[in-house]
Parts: structure tokens; sequence; C-alpha cells
């Protein structure tokens, strides 16, 4: 939105919104800006979340820069619990998933648990 729409949406001036807005960049609170695109119409209507858990400890080392590679990975975070990874996929069709699913099994030595998301409830939620 611009600084004039932001500015009356919490109650500032627009050189007062565009000041903070500056402010929190320079503070490294605002880290950037992104484009929204929708899966669907980029053709990637399928998200699923993919749980890996290693087989074998030295394949683990390999799989962040194994999984930035792939394109239908739009997130991954290391986590704790019986998962390393826990990675979020846009893909267009069932079979392509399985197609994923099968090339990081396959290249990283690891198991895989898959949820397919249904609905999205909401998403890419600001912190305030």
């Amino acid at each position: 939105m611009s600084f004039t729409e932001l500015g009356r949406h919490v109650g500032l001036s627009t050189s007062a919104a565009q000041q903070r807005v500056r402010r929190l960049e320079q503070r490294g609170i605002i880290t950037g800006y992104r484009a929204d695109i929708d899966p669907v119409a980029a053709g990637r209507a399928l998200s699923a979340f993919i749980e890996i858990q290693p087989l074998a400890a030295e394949h683990q080392d390999r799989a962040p820069n194994y999984l930035a590679s792939l394109p239908e990975i739009t997130s991954c975070y290391s986590v704790a619990g019986d998962a390393s990874f826990l990675c979020l996929a846009q893909v267009g069709s069932a079979e392509e998933l399985d197609e994923l699913l099968t090339r990081i099994r396959r290249e990283l030595a690891v198991n895989t648990v898959t949820t397919i998301v249904l609905r999205t409830a909401f998403r890419h939620r600001p912190l305030v």
C-alpha cells in the first residue's frame, strides 16, 4: 500500500508513516518486500507440508542446499522432533508431488511424511 494509505490506516500523516517505515527498515525490523503470487494462477494449486526424517546423519548436512535447489520447495525449516526439516511444497498435481518426494528420498536418503493442504485459513500474517 502507499504511504498515504498506510498513514490513514494507522492514524499518521503520509510523511510520518514514511519516516516510521524507513526507521523500521534501518533497524532491520522490516527486512524486505515480496510479491504475493497466486499458486493456482501459477499452475501450482497443490500445497503440501513435507517432514524430512534422516536415515543417516551424513546426508543431513546436504539437505538445506539440495532442498533450496528445488523450485517446488517454497519454505524449509530446521525443526526439533522426529523430523529434521519441515518444508512447504507447491506443485501442480498429486503426480508432481509424488515425483518430488521420490527425488528427495533418493537424493537425501530420507523418509518423508507428507500432509496435503486442503484449504488455507490465512498465510503470511504480519507480526504486529
